[in-house]
């Protein structure tokens, strides 16, 4: 039986928005320089649109409805929270990726080149809770 979050999850790859879908294509090409990325990866109870967990890297593709200030508060608690796990955030609007793929794609390295590897002996952040919770 498949669990009510992968169910989710999987709902939520099979209905990316274009520029997510464009992005996405070019984070699962950085697999050769040792990069690995998940799509809509679970993190107390929020889903998260890409994540690289070895270098604990969270990105977030927004549309302009995170532009409301109620929607942009939420965005700032779940920002935090995710910090708190050991997640960096970065965020870009859906036009960015549209328009500024590269610059995206610059910023995208630069922050996954700034963090040490989980693997490589680097400083672990403490693991991020997978359980699925209401947000505080």
């Amino acid at each position: 039986m498949v669990s009510e979050v992968a169910r989710k999850a999987r709902e939520l790859r099979r209905s990316m928005p274009q520029p997510e879908v464009w992005l996405w294509n070019r984070l699962k090409r950085r697999r050769e320089q040792g990069y690995r990325f998940r799509r809509q990866h679970p993190v107390r109870g929020y889903f998260l649109d890409f994540a690289c967990l070895d270098r604990m890297l969270a990105i977030e593709v927004d549309g302009g409805q995170h532009s409301e200030p109620v929607r942009a508060d939420h965005d700032g608690l779940r920002d935090r929270i995710l910090e708190r796990e050991g997640f960096r955030v970065l965020r870009f609007w859906n036009s960015e990726v549209r328009h500024e793929i590269d610059r995206v794609m610059d910023v995208i390295v630069q922050a996954l080149e700034a963090r040490p590897s989980r693997r490589a002996g680097g400083v672990r952040p403490q693991t991020p809770s997978l359980a699925v919770t209401s947000p505080p």
